[in-house]
């Protein structure tokens, strides 16, 4: 089909407006906690020494149990939920809170994107009374609807460290279309031993907070987040931030390792940015990173970015942050990529000191005041998946 014949598409299709958030992780409860430490250079990745998780100490983005019981209370007995449980229904409330609209009815949908959801009902000693069933992704998504009498079947998203993204992706086609007025997306990862233990088998943690694309970077640091993010065909009051286009792509290059050449992220740029019609370039446009500072990630990211000439474009590493929140990632970041948008400030990206890639992109050093029109989020993952978003002002 031609690229006119899809632009007439696109026209006739719904707006898709994101018209609430919430974040949450060790900087915070809610979306302002976490924008405002950003906005500082805060970082909430620390040291952990917990036996429970991994026998010796790594730097980690943990949201202390105390502090999340805490907060469940207010809403219902927190033993009958996991932590997993507990963190997506406090940023679903969170978020839903903030608009008046009725959410259990048919026009609704729920999404959960998750990379490894309750894994840790694989321990048998973790919430022994809860059901190992729970471990079930499609079951964890269950309970999380039931809590709030959501009317349709969820949808769960788990691809890799894109989940987020496509999560997001999903969203916005099924609107567009007309399936549904209203998407509510969540996602949500927690440290476990099983997550911890696999990518310290790839070597891959960094042993001090990561520098994404910095010359010393060394590797990445987990970190356990939620991030809620409701779309709408319809504006809610002074909301004025719109999904633009978005593609998703898979080069096969490896089970782990992305493209040498950025194949499939750059597919999915090319793709995501000829979708959009629209002119993007470093004045109006800003690159949100998927930038986990492991060796080759940061570098296909730059191939790739090269390749579509937006290398030049601000460009901005959120997991110094967070550390890598997996199935969280794009939604938290999506919503501080939003945020940006809204207040015309592109955050720094934490760690970074000295230009580490082979080709030159436009590392946002510092908490900078400028306006822009449009945002490019990226994600890859494991198994070759690339996805990309394009947000936009109007």
């Amino acid at each position: 089909m031609k690229l006119e014949t899809w632009n007439l598409i696109f026209e006739i299709m719904n707006k898709v407006y994101f018209i609430a958030d919430n974040i949450i992780s060790s900087l915070g409860f809610t979306t302002s906690e976490n924008i405002d430490a950003i906005e500082k250079q805060i970082t909430g990745i620390n040291k952990i020494s917990d036996k429970t998780l991994y026998q010796q100490p790594f730097y980690a983005s943990q949201i202390k149990n105390v502090f999340l019981c805490n907060e469940f209370s207010k809403l219902s007995d927190y033993k009958e939920y996991t932590k997993f449980e507990k963190m997506c229904i406090l940023s679903i409330t969170d978020a839903i809170n903030k608009i008046d609209i009725e959410f259990t009815t048919p026009d609704t949908l729920f999404i959960l994107s998750t990379t490894k959801g309750n894994i840790d009902l694989l321990n048998l000693n973790c919430c022994p009374t809860v059901s190992r069933e729970r471990a079930y992704l499609w079951k964890t998504a269950e309970i999380i609807k039931n809590y709030f009498n959501f009317y349709n079947t969820p949808i769960v998203v788990s691809n890799a460290c894109i989940s987020g993204v496509i999560a997001i992706i999903t969203a916005s086609r099924l609107i567009e279309q007309g399936l549904y007025k209203n998407i509510i997306v969540c996602g949500a990862d927690i440290l476990t031993e099983f997550v911890i233990s696999g990518f310290q088998s790839f070597m891959a943690l960094s042993p001090q907070i990561c520098k994404p694309f910095d010359i010393n970077r060394n590797g990445l640091n987990l970190g356990e987040g939620c991030g809620t993010i409701i779309l709408s065909n319809k504006p809610n009051k002074e909301n004025n931030i719109i999904y633009c286009a978005g593609a998703i792509t898979n080069d096969a290059n490896h089970i782990s390792g992305p493209s040498r050449t950025a194949e499939g992220l750059s597919i999915a740029i090319n793709k995501a940015i000829k979708q959009s019609d629209t002119n993007l370039n470093e004045n109006n446009c800003f690159v949100s990173a998927h930038g986990t500072a492991t060796p080759y990630n940061d570098e296909m990211e730059a191939i790739a970015f090269e390749r579509n000439k937006i290398n030049n474009f601000p460009t901005v590493g959120l997991k110094g942050y967070f550390g890598h929140t997996l199935g969280a990632a794009g939604v938290i970041e999506s919503i501080a990529s939003i945020h940006s948008l809204k207040s015309n400030i592109i955050h720094s990206t934490l760690g970074f000191e000295e230009h580490g890639v082979s080709i030159p992109v436009n590392i946002v050093t510092k908490t900078t005041e400028k306006e822009n029109e449009f945002c490019i989020k990226v994600a890859s993952g494991f198994g070759g998946c690339n996805a990309t978003a394009i947000f936009q002002k109007i």
